[in-house]
């Protein structure tokens, strides 16, 4: 079964038009996948996502899934790792495995005269990893060297801290990739368990771009992985919001200030979706003209770049943004985006500020579309956030509805100042805990 959805991308550096058709393919045993077709090239891009990532890891095996995830590629079947590296680098195939809190990404490029034998590979990788003891230390080592350097990096430190206060025993409340002493304690079992916990068909999410036909990719899924489990260990529950507003400070000696702050977000499937992505663009999108970039950076110096950000996460949603700045400073850089909270949640945007947003953001989505690596990409995530196959072509549409009101009317429900949570990691001045 296929279902077509084409649409067109206005290319703004290029004089023309590229249409992109979007096949909707199920596989004879089931398995759907997202593809565009393009045969200019020849190679495929291959992109899966099994929900659940970090966030099944067992209790009392923390970094379970991110360990096992690094050592997929490891060796597996009757390869061991450097043979397995062979075998992938004489099919000039690439793949990577990457773990989140939500997912466990899968990615793949292959050439299309070297397709069968690159996809035969790579499900060895995926339903036989082997696990071997050199290889599981050689990676534990690399895995906990990482931990030892977030230890010392002001930046993650907040991030860490604040999950841990927003999430609490959630998995959300403590990182993906586990402690030293979690990930030293971790036995081939547990891995073994991880496998079977996070890599399931009925969590998986597929996208294809490239040199390959509907018919072609319903066969090459199939194959993939129809020796994977059918179902995974549960997904957590929702993760409730459990920190009240007011700061924590991590003392740090550091002459910067990491600052990171939120409060809980907006689902993605909300009617008030876009007129947030719109508020939070203007607000702290990250670029230079964002009134936070604008009040912390270019009028006082206080920062060299402040963003915030929607992160509407499987279990929880938050708001969320981050800085660093002198520890002098840091106290008035934090009046300043809690004033800046309330002038939004108070008064909305300007019809100019709107205007320019939604400019900019009809006009640089298509650009995301540059070639089968990228679009495969998007692909995979649109269906992991649950939007339907049509939305590259409504996408612009729902930006360019959002009208002033909305946007007022969504930053006075969104925006809550008074509930404002600062973590703060470094030695500030003047700033108590808690306050």
């Amino acid at each position: 079964m296929m279902m077509r959805i084409a649409f067109a991308l206005i290319l703004f550096a290029l004089p023309v038009r590229a249409e992109i058709d979007i096949k909707e393919v199920t596989s004879a045993g089931g398995l759907r996948a997202w593809l565009v077709e393009s045969h200019e090239l020849p190679f495929t891009a291959l992109e899966i996502r099994f929900e659940g990532g970090t966030s099944v890891d067992a209790p009392g095996a923390r970094g379970a899934v991110n360990l096992m995830t690094a050592l997929l590629e490891e060796g597996a079947g009757d390869l061991d790792a450097q043979g397995f590296a062979r075998a992938r680098d004489d099919l000039a195939a690439k793949f990577s495995f990457q773990a989140g809190v939500d997912s466990v990404a899968v990615s793949a490029r292959f050439l299309t005269e070297n397709r069968d034998a690159s996809v035969d590979l790579l499900r060895l990788a995926l339903v036989a990893p082997r696990f071997d003891a050199d290889a599981v230390e050689r990676v534990r080592g690399q895995v906990l060297s990482g931990l030892a350097a977030d230890a010392k990096d002001p930046a993650r430190i907040a991030g860490d801290t604040f999950d841990r206060l927003a999430f609490g025993d959630h998995p959300y409340g403590s990182a993906g990739d586990g402690t030293p002493d979690s990930v030293a304690a971790l036995t081939r079992d547990q891995l073994l368990t991880a496998h079977r916990a996070a890599l399931a068909r009925d969590r998986v999410y597929i996208s294809a771009a490239g040199d390959i036909t509907p018919a072609e990719l319903g066969a090459l899924i199939d194959r993939l992985l129809a020796d994977l489990p059918a179902t995974g260990a549960p997904l957590p529950e929702r993760a409730e919001w459990q920190v009240a507003a007011g700061v924590t400070v991590i003392d740090f000696p550091t002459p910067q200030s990491a600052v990171l702050f939120g409060h809980a977000g907006i689902k993605r499937d909300d009617p008030d979706f876009f007129a947030a992505y719109i508020l939070n663009e203007i607000l702290g999108g990250g670029r230079f003209g964002s009134r936070l970039m604008s009040e912390l950076r270019e009028k006082r110096g206080l920062t060299y770049g402040v963003g915030s950000y929607l992160a509407p996460m499987d279990h929880a949603e938050l708001l969320s943004g981050q800085f660093a700045t002198a520890n002098a400073s840091a106290g008035q850089a934090i009046q300043i985006v809690r004033d800046e909270w309330r002038r939004a949640a108070t008064e909305g945007v300007t019809a100019e500020e709107l205007a320019a947003t939604k400019t900019y953001l009809t006009g640089s989505y298509p650009l995301r579309f540059d070639g089968n690596g990228p679009i495969a990409s998007i692909l995979v995530g649109l269906q992991a956030e649950g939007l339907p196959i049509d939305y590259p072509v409504t996408r612009n549409a729902k930006i360019e509805a959002v009208t002033l009101d909305d946007v007022k009317r969504v930053a006075a429900r969104l925006l809550r100042p008074e509930a404002l949570h600062f973590v703060v990691v470094g030695q500030p001045d003047g700033i108590a805990q808690g306050g």
